[in-house]
């Protein structure tokens, strides 16, 4: 029986192949960032649809076609377990914030800090874009920077201050880095969804967005649009950890804060994002001010870290003890 149904499953050499895809067809999945069977196996029929300009039941057969092709299952825990020893992490120029995440910013997960303004996010951000350029040996990844700009935050000089307080060539920095100013919410997604061919031709080994949430927030107001504004955030997330996975990257984003009206006592700062920003943040970090240029950063959340706190300063040349 099982040679038979061996003998009767379809075999696809590619993308053109699947029942209900052409070339054109193909042509636009591999656009969107979904150029391998596995890709097109995990995806949603509507989701397929809508970027593929195919219906709903052609997607539901090119989906199925593709399952064929690849093994989705379970999988022991050793075998996840070799996978995640590839992870690496970023020093981020402070002992004790490297020690409260375990070592630095690890690939392969979303690392979060949130915090009221001035206090520190961003700057963080900057000097991991510096960081993540060095050998391996010396803290680094020794790659490339995709940094998504949505506050017009995004300082060069800032990063020449910091690369050279390094030692390191301002210039060679610099032409590592990929910006895009993000205008709306909706090209901020499609910035992340186009972003897979510029990772494997740039080594990109960071992605940075600064920050993830604002244009949601403007863009969608009133609790009419509270649901959909969720949903692509949702799926936005979504697509920054399988990047993430994909190509053994680290993602860091930084996030806004409201005062909650409904905690008379303790502090009131609350994450902007919800439970589906929440629960899909590896690391979730709250950044305060402390006495001049100290910063005190408490982990809020993580997998396998315990919660805690670290004391680290922001100064001209960067993040340190």
């Amino acid at each position: 029986m099982a040679e038979d149904k061996d003998k009767k499953k379809k075999y696809y050499k590619d993308l053109e192949d699947l029942p209900g895809v052409g070339e054109v067809t193909a042509e636009k999945l591999r656009t969107a960032g979904f150029s391998e069977f596995s890709a097109i196996a995990a995806a949603l029929p509507h989701e397929l649809a809508e970027i593929a300009g195919m219906s709903v039941e052609s997607a539901k057969k090119a989906i199925e076609a593709s399952k064929s092709m690849v093994e989705i299952g379970f999988e022991t825990a050793d075998t996840v377990f070799e996978r995640r020893k590839s992870i690496t992490r970023i020093k981020t120029g402070s002992t004790a914030l490297d020690e409260l995440l375990g070592g630095g910013i690890e690939t392969m997960a979303i690392t979060e800090m949130y915090g009221k303004f001035s206090s520190g996010k961003s700057q963080l951000g900057f000097q991991l874009v510096v960081n993540v350029q060095k050998p391996v040996e010396q803290g680094g990844l020794g790659g490339g920077v995709l940094f998504v700009d949505t506050e017009a935050t995004f300082r060069p000089e800032r990063i020449v201050q910091l690369a050279e307080a390094q030692g390191m060539d301002a210039t060679a920095v610099l032409k590592n880095i990929l910006v895009a100013r993000a205008e709306n919410s909706d090209h901020q997604i499609i910035l992340v969804e186009k972003a897979d061919e510029v990772i494997e031709k740039s080594n990109i080994k960071l992605i940075v967005i600064d920050s993830l949430t604002s244009h949601f927030r403007a863009d969608y107001l009133g609790r009419a649009s509270l649901g959909e504004r969720q949903q692509k955030l949702n799926k936005h997330v979504h697509m920054l950890q399988k990047l993430a996975e994909k190509h053994n990257l680290a993602v860091y984003v930084t996030n806004q804060v409201m005062d909650n009206p409904g905690i008379l006592f303790g502090d009131p700062t609350t994450p902007i994002g919800g439970h589906v920003l929440a629960h899909m943040s590896t690391y979730r970090l709250y950044v305060r001010k402390s006495k001049d240029d100290k910063r005190i950063a408490r982990l809020v959340d993580s997998p396998n870290m315990p919660e805690g706190e670290a004391v680290f300063k922001v100064t001209p040349k960067g993040i340190g003890d």
